[in-house]
């Protein structure tokens, strides 16, 4: 079967496997994450952005199809390709680019596909839509229909412990709840609008169960572009009490923000999107953060990182960009490269950069490599691991700041096991170097 899946891979073309800290994918916009525990494995359903063409889409956003992704251990990623179109709904418009925000969760073996789209008779901006499969990556059947009695965006579904499912979907002044009847692809009755939410625009709830009590959590536009906030309740159809916000609002060019919230292997995750690699909001790309709560298990406050989740293993250069704190340092694309690729630059002296969970393994290196560029005279790279300094970098001037020299030092201990990193940055001058990564081996 191992050897089966290699041909089709190599063949079609069809699975593509990615490793990345945030974002976490890098071959085409992700937006809207939902991540979802199935099998034993991370699934996250996202929407995808395309760059529109004059005319189409709303807002500037253009949105055509969804794929959806798997990992194990969430550094590596395996793309299961696209399992529905804009073509392919039945009572979709064709070219109406609005397959927004979608879920996915299984009851009974069955896995039940929840989309929005624009439809053909126009009886709302939105409707919602069901596909069907017997595994989450597809194939997936579609519903002749959409859900009637939905009119809204975002939809998102909680299967409760009692076997009883709910569906959560709307957008502006107010977030909707229905219970959905026993087939999973209709409500009972009519919807109800979640009351005692702060007002301006809402959209993307989700929800999700934690020692019994209902955590709905939403982005919500409170000061100019959306943070994440929620409200907890003991009904999954409310009321909700608001606790406050999850994470903030951006404030570098990027009005949305979409999430979900899973706990995976004892872990809590946060999933959400954002423009980094094309700078451009209507392009924007899914990342995730470990998430925790308090003693009294409130959701604390979470901090978007450039580092992400999961361990990182030493047999690949580590991208120090995608770092867990700095001080004194930029990031921003390096030029002429093809592929999806930052570095730490402007790094000054005095700067700092950290970076967490790196799993050294028991193969205890003996050098460490850096990649780096100098325009003026170069400064000093002190590099800590598990606090204790272990090798010290000099780099000269390079030539200019877009030539690259990778150089190589031994490592003054024995390193072995899961540590974090720190660098530190010396030298005469305001700007000392620029960094693309370093390697351990």
């Amino acid at each position: 079967m191992k050897l089966l899946k290699i041909i089709l891979v190599l063949v079609l073309g069809t699975l593509s496997f990615l490793n990345a800290q945030n974002p976490l994918v890098t071959h085409m916009y992700t937006a809207d994450p939902t991540a979802r525990v199935m099998n034993g494995k991370m699934y996250v359903f996202p929407s995808t952005d395309i760059v529109c063409e004059e005319g189409k889409g709303e807002n500037g956003f253009c949105m055509p199809s969804y794929n959806v992704f798997s990992s194990e251990d969430l550094v590596n990623w395996e793309d299961h390709g696209k399992i529905i179109d804009q073509t392919e709904v039945p009572w979709g418009v064709k070219d109406g680019f609005g397959m927004w925000a979608p879920d996915c969760v299984e009851k009974d073996g069955i896995y039940y596909y929840y989309f929005p789209a624009p439809p053909t008779d126009k009886s709302a901006f939105r409707r919602v839509g069901v596909a069907t499969a017997t595994a989450p990556e597809g194939p997936y059947t579609l519903e002749n229909d959409y859900i009637k009695g939905v009119n809204g965006i975002d939809p998102n579904v909680l299967v409760d412990d009692d076997g009883k499912a709910y569906l959560y979907f709307g957008g502006g002044k107010n977030l909707m709840v229905a219970e959905l009847n026993s087939d999973m692809k209709s409500i009972k009755g009519k919807a109800k609008i979640v009351k005692e939410l702060p007002g301006k625009y809402k959209e993307g709830s989700f929800v999700f169960k934690k020692k019994g009590v209902y955590y709905f959590t939403f982005p919500h536009d409170a000061s100019g572009s959306e943070e994440i906030a929620y409200a907890v309740g003991k009904n999954p159809m409310g009321p909700f009490d608001y606790k406050g916000v999850v994470m903030d609002r951006f404030k570098d060019g990027i009005w949305t923000n979409h999430h979900s919230i899973v706990e995976f292997k004892k872990q809590w995750y946060i999933f959400y999107h954002h423009h980094d690699i094309s700078n451009n909001q209507h392009l924007r790309s899914m990342r995730a953060d470990s998430l925790f709560f308090d003693e009294k298990d409130m959701i604390i406050k979470k901090k978007a990182t450039l580092r992400g989740v999961g361990l990182t293993s030493i047999d690949k250069p580590i991208q120090i960009d995608r770092y867990s704190d700095a001080h004194k340092v930029k990031v921003s694309r390096i030029k002429g490269d093809s592929n999806v690729n930052w570095q730490l630059d402007y790094v000054e002296n005095g700067a700092w950069v950290t970076y967490n969970s790196v799993d050294f393994g028991k193969s205890k290196p003996k050098t460490v490599t850096a990649r780096v560029s100098s325009g003026l005279q170069g400064g000093t790279i002190h590099v800590f691991v598990g606090g204790e300094r272990v090798a010290t970098i000099k780099v000269p001037n390079t030539g200019n700041w877009n030539t690259w020299k990778e150089i190589e030092v031994p490592v003054s201990k024995k390193l072995k096991g899961v540590q974090d990193i720190k660098l530190t940055f010396q030298g005469d001058a305001k700007y000392v170097l620029n960094l693309d990564w370093i390697k351990f081996q």
